[in-house]
């Protein structure tokens, strides 16, 4: 079947409202924007269309999906350019293509659906797969290695930091034990050893008893939040004045992350007493979004991966490199 076709295990979040923030920055010829997490190219199909001066540099570390993508934008010849990266080598990128700096940049993070249905990728817990969870499966450690190599401390941090797991060190020392029997290499077999971890009262609270260990077991073989808290402000900082950035998150991590840089550049770089903001000082974006945007009850009704989705959205209004610190521009 033809991935990139079928609408059925593709449908991109908050599409209109992700066209309606950026296409105002991207209505010159030869405007550039930059879809750093391309997946399927759902996003980077609706900007095309919707803009028509425009032209797309794609970026994905996952080469299935780049291939899927690369059919599905075809037929818009050179207006998109697909490149095999992840999205904090954005900076290098478009060093590379001659893009000094850029329109719009869009971030649609987590797991893409061709990722979630495809069974031998490992990310899903309602199946019993291999655990791989590797964003790029040709390249870096698997979700298996993590759980057979890392000393029970190191699982238990992972689990509380990445996953928000209440009874971290209670898995993490059930999974020591369990892998001295046997490696751990299917997600069957750890779902169940979370449901006998869990005390009973407290497996589904917060969704399925799996759902926070294998987020954070996704996050940290894929290392996504270092790559975002320095991608992020890198992407700020190719953006030409009234250019605009857009990020879609998933979990309240990225959210959090998200909201703090955006926050930040939005203020002035200057302790809260001082007075008066030197020249050179003031904010750099302007925040487009009252918040985290979610989507409607009718968009999560006809695509129940949109639940968690969170968007944010801001525009550049001041020229300057971005300071070392993140917090401003100089």
């Amino acid at each position: 079947m033809n991935a990139a076709a079928d609408d059925s295990i593709h449908v991109s979040v908050l599409a209109e409202r992700v066209v309606a923030l950026l296409a105002p920055a991207l209505s010159d010829p030869g405007s550039v924007v930059v879809d750093t997490t391309l997946g399927l190219g759902g996003h980077a199909e609706a900007l095309l269309d919707a803009c028509p001066e425009a032209r797309l540099v794609g970026l994905d570390r996952d080469p299935q999906a780049l291939a899927a993508a690369g059919e599905r934008l075809a037929r818009f010849g050179e207006r998109a350019t697909l490149v095999h990266a992840v999205y904090d080598e954005l900076p290098t990128i478009l060093d590379r293509l001659g893009h000094h700096q850029v329109r719009g940049v869009l971030f649609d993070l987590g797991v893409s659906s061709l990722q979630l249905d495809e069974p031998s990728r490992g990310f899903a817990y309602s199946r019993d797969t291999p655990l791989d969870m590797r964003m790029d499966p040709t390249q870096g450690p698997t979700a298996a290695d993590v759980l057979n190599t890392y000393p029970a401390a190191e699982l238990a941090r992972i689990l509380r930091v990445y996953g928000e797991e209440r009874y971290a060190r209670r898995i993490a020392d059930a999974v020591v034990r369990e892998r001295t029997r046997q490696p751990l290499t299917t997600s069957g077999r750890l779902v169940d050893l979370l449901r006998a971890a869990i005390p009973a009262s407290n497996r589904q609270v917060g969704g399925h008893p799996a759902k926070r260990t294998f987020q954070a077991l996704r996050i940290e073989v894929n290392g996504e939040l270092a790559a975002l808290e320095g991608a992020l402000p890198a992407a700020v900082d190719r953006l030409a004045v009234g250019g605009r950035v857009v990020v879609l998150s998933y979990h309240s991590l990225e959210d959090r992350l998200v909201k703090r840089t955006l926050s930040a550049l939005a203020q002035p770089d200057v302790p809260p007493a001082v007075p008066v903001v030197p020249a050179g000082h003031e904010e750099v974006l302007r925040l487009l979004t009252r918040g985290a945007e979610k989507p409607t009850a009718a968009e999560v009704e006809s695509n129940p991966r949109a639940q968690s989705a969170r968007m944010r959205a801001a525009e550049r209004i001041r020229e300057g490199r971005l300071s070392s610190s993140g917090g401003g521009a100089v």
